[in-house]
């Protein structure tokens, strides 16, 4: 037994039970079942693209979400998302995230030689009462698994309120300018010209629309977005 497993022992997000963070009683709540929208219309879309009528110059070219953002995952998520930042938790995410994605065709016919891996970011002030982002340890985990570079292309210039009780039209509203290009990566995308944006959890999509139309603009030919879990 390890210092961190005396201090902070592995136990159930959902019942408690001590040994993993998701128990096997508990693990059949986690459904891998996720029905894909098209982040324009809100429509189903069968296999994460963007409808073909829906596509436009800077608008984002589908999404890929591993599981379903259930109670189990709600509480899985909160606990990876603040102090204390646990590595195997951190593992344990990448390897649900990685088990969803390698059962989608769609995603592994998007990858390209020139695909890059990029996190959404935190404001820095967050970033500093949080300690970490979260999402750069997803990013980072699934680069390893799927061999694509990873960095950090997208910056928050500006501090956003939250999301989470939000409308769509608000959240749509809030987000509005909230990214730009990372100083000195202007030029990354006459190499990478494939970009898969990764965020933990998707909702109405607004964030991640955004930030594909600020890559877009930038020169990205293809941009996708990846997320653990989608909010259906």
């Amino acid at each position: 037994m390890g210092l961190l497993d005396v201090f902070f022992p592995k136990k159930c997000v959902n019942c408690g039970v001590f040994g993993a963070y998701v128990c096997p009683t508990c693990f059949i709540y986690i459904s891998f079942d996720v029905r894909p929208i098209c982040l324009v219309c809100n429509r189903q879309t069968y296999n994460g693209l963007t409808h073909e009528y829906c596509r436009g110059r800077y608008v984002i070219d589908g999404t890929f979400s591993s599981i379903t953002f259930g109670k189990v995952a709600k509480r899985l998520v909160y606990r990876f998302k603040y102090k204390p930042f646990l590595k195997d938790l951190g593992e344990f995410m990448v390897d649900l995230f990685y088990e969803g994605l390698i059962q989608k065709e769609a995603f592994f016919q998007s990858l390209h030689a020139d695909t890059l891996l990029v996190p959404i970011p935190l404001h820095r002030t967050k970033y500093r009462q949080r300690g970490y982002n979260q999402v750069d340890v997803l990013a980072k985990g699934l680069g390893k698994r799927l061999g694509l570079p990873v960095a950090s292309l997208v910056v928050r210039i500006r501090s956003t309120k939250s999301q989470v009780n939000l409308d769509q039209k608000a959240r749509k509203e809030n987000i509005a300018g909230a990214f730009a290009i990372a100083p000195g990566h202007e030029g990354t995308f006459s190499v990478r010209k494939t970009i898969f944006l990764v965020d933990d959890v998707l909702t109405s999509g607004s964030t991640l629309s955004e930030a594909a139309r600020i890559l877009k603009k930038a020169g990205a030919a293809k941009v996708y977005g990846l997320t653990l879990a989608h909010g259906q």
